[in-house]
């Protein structure tokens, strides 16, 4: 079962593209958090969701959130993945080992060992307000996400 609307987000640790470890409980009382999980890097609909996020980077900076893109690939191909599409600003996260990990916390992990694509937008309070399980190969409404976001005030 996914992680559902008013559930406590489960906190995490993952490495990222960027370099260093990103928890998510260091967002906690700082920024909104949209918790974006995409089955594979290097696949046409996951690059295009992350680079609608690049693009619109500075909407959600002004929105007060910061965006987590997390799929199983290693971080060596999530590097190599940002710089593929022209530089990522926000993190590209790991979850390989354990293997899917978080993916599982949160329900989300697939039989065949990817991630669904599913998107959870966590509160200043660490409080999910927001989840979508999306079909593998449909691209998440941007406008849904930015109402998200918006009804947070």
């Amino acid at each position: 079962m996914s992680v559902a609307v008013g559930d406590l987000a489960p906190d995490f640790d993952l490495a990222s593209h960027r370099g260093g470890q990103v928890r998510l409980s260091d967002f906690q009382n700082k920024k909104h958090v949209v918790v974006a999980f995409h089955p594979l890097a290097f696949t046409p609909v996951c690059a295009t969701q992350m680079r609608v996020y690049e693009t619109d980077r500075s909407w959600f900076e002004a929105h007060e959130t910061h965006v987590l893109g997390i799929s199983v690939d290693a971080v060596p191909a999530k590097i190599e993945w940002a710089k593929a599409l022209g530089g990522i600003g926000f993190d590209l996260l790991s979850d390989f080992h354990p293997h899917g990990g978080v993916a599982g916390l949160y329900g989300v992990l697939r039989d065949g060992g990817i991630s669904e694509r599913a998107i959870f937008v966590v509160d200043k309070k660490g409080v999910v307000r927001f989840a979508n399980v999306y079909d593998i190969p449909t691209l998440p409404d941007t406008n849904e996400l930015r109402q998200a976001i918006d009804a947070l005030g």
